[in-house]
């Protein structure tokens, strides 16, 4: 089981990953850092200019940036009550607090130790538990992968935001963007409108960036006309807390991080969710629950080592089944796509060096982040939050065009990133998430292609989508996700009402 890992680490140590590991790791805390910039953005912005590089450099640079931007988003939690990602904002709960008291440093260091945990606590999970999958897909044919993808479709739609019509009419968007191009089985044009630049459909990458990277810069170009972040950085004092006491947060640890790794393995749930769990059960089996939001270190400890564990995780039914559990690990698996490298069994058969190689990076860049990510560091990148808003919009825009010009040195490429972008600006603000339309179009191609290649097996009869053992399995678990929505409903509505009775 081992020997993959041994035989992939001699590769991962080559200077030139290790500074990719290294250079994505610093400027993903800076990314973090700024509020408003995610790790989704930052790996979008960087997708198109991974192209050029050996996959296992493009990796490494991926998971730096991603775990550096998950502990750099604590920076404005505790230092300004404002969460650099959605997944921050259980650590302002305890983390501001503490900064209020002359305790930012303690905060940070708790934040760092803690997110250096649950991102290691992940990493492991990744190289435990994705090998032995991988070999169960083994068993899966047409029929299995397609109800693989209407999983992945449905859990999506159904756990990201708090309104399941608006994650259905998401999906359905993206579904019908994969149906742009030329039809895989019977090699007719769809939706092309006589271009040849629509032969192939909508290139990955340029969906993700427009959808990702263009509407958080409309959004500071608005934010900058009313004056910027205009904040004020608080005093970091001196660290309170010794090493020993940190380290005697292992219980809450070791809770976080089990809470962080099964979230994240649920495709769609997320960082957010984890740490919110996560901060609820610290709370619940703490011996004082009453100073919890009033500055208690563990809140921040629970907080940041549930969002960290999430980070990998999310990776594990992306390598095995190709269904991302997050919208990050969409984009990774995106850059996987773009580098010719299919998830699932194949991809363990004929790439082992860059697919073990990735699960060390996303170990050894979590185990860096104390290093690089110290109090020392700390103070520095903080300073990031001193940067105008007005300065980035420019300059991540300038990315994202240059960027997309050169996936296929094509001009439209840049119109229909520029075009995604407004379309995911409008989604926004309309509080429809993106995610579900980001799976829909990775995985529509797949579904449809599936379920195609089944009824040609079944000689034109659906009954084989329905008789397989596997398929059979999947069927519920797809079901019981279409559920989870009504059932929550049902049972909010009878608590309210029990609540108005009173």
């Amino acid at each position: 089981m081992f020997e993959p890992f041994l035989d992939a680490l001699p590769i991962v140590f080559q200077w030139q990953n290790l500074a990719a590991m290294v250079g994505g790791l610093v400027a993903g805390i800076v990314i973090g850092a700024l509020p408003g910039l995610t790790a989704t953005m930052a790996i979008a912005v960087l997708l198109p200019m991974t192209f050029t590089l050996q996959p296992l450099v493009a990796l490494g640079m991926m998971a730096g940036i991603y775990n550096g931007v998950m502990y750099g988003s604590a920076i404005p939690a505790v230092l300004l009550r404002i969460p650099g990602t959605p997944a921050a904002v259980a650590t302002t709960f305890d983390g501001y607090p503490m900064a209020r008291k002359g305790e930012a440093a303690t905060a940070l260091q708790v934040a760092v130790a803690s997110s250096a945990v649950g991102g290691m606590a992940s990493g492991l999970a990744l190289m435990i538990l994705t090998p032995p999958l991988s070999l169960i897909t083994l068993a899966f044919g047409p029929p299995e992968v397609f109800w693989v993808a209407v999983l992945g479709l449905t859990s999506v739609a159904m756990l990201v935001g708090h309104d399941p019509l608006k994650g259905i009419i998401s999906m359905a968007l993206g579904l019908f963007l994969a149906t742009f191009g030329i039809d895989q089985v019977t090699g007719h044009e769809r939706f092309t409108f006589g271009s040849v630049h629509m032969l192939h459909g909508f290139h990955i990458v340029v969906v993700l960036i427009g959808l990702y990277a263009v509407p958080p810069a409309i959004q500071m170009a608005e934010q900058s006309i009313r004056g910027g972040l205009g904040a004020v950085l608080p005093e970091m004092g001196k660290p309170a807390h010794s090493i020993w006491a940190t380290i005697s947060l292992w219980a809450t640890w070791v809770r976080s991080s089990l809470i962080g790794i099964i979230v994240g393995i649920i495709p769609g749930a997320g960082g957010n969710v984890a740490a919110f769990i996560a901060y609820a059960e610290a709370k619940r089996n703490a011996k004082d629950p009453a100073s919890f939001g009033k500055g208690n270190p563990a809140g921040v400890a629970a907080a940041e080592c549930a969002n960290n564990a999430d980070n990998a995780a999310s990776l594990i039914p992306a390598l095995t089944f190709g269904i991302p559990g997050n919208v990050v690990a969409a984009l990774i698996l995106g850059g996987l796509l773009v580098h010719g490298l299919q998830p699932g069994p194949q991809l363990f058969r004929d790439a082992p060096d860059v697919v073990y190689g990735f699960m060390l990076q996303m170990f050894l860049t979590a185990a860096m982040l104390p290093i690089f990510g110290g109090l020392i560091a700390t103070r520095l990148f903080a300073q990031a939050l001193r940067l105008p808003r007005a300065l980035l919009m420019p300059i991540i825009l300038s990315f994202t065009v240059l960027g997309c010009y050169l996936i296929q040195n094509s001009i439209v490429d840049v119109y229909l990133m520029l075009g995604f972008g407004v379309l995911g600006y409008v989604m926004e603000r309309l509080d429809i998430p993106l995610a579900p339309a980001t799976l829909g179009v990775i995985l529509g191609t797949l579904a449809e292609w599936n379920f195609r290649l089944s009824l040609i097996l079944g000689r034109g009869s659906p009954e084989i989508l329905f008789t397989r053992p596997i398929s059979q399995i999947l069927i519920v678990m797809c079901v019981a996700f279409l559920l989870y929505p009504v059932i929550r409903a049902l049972i909010t509505r009878r608590r309210a009402a029990a609540a108005a009775e009173r």
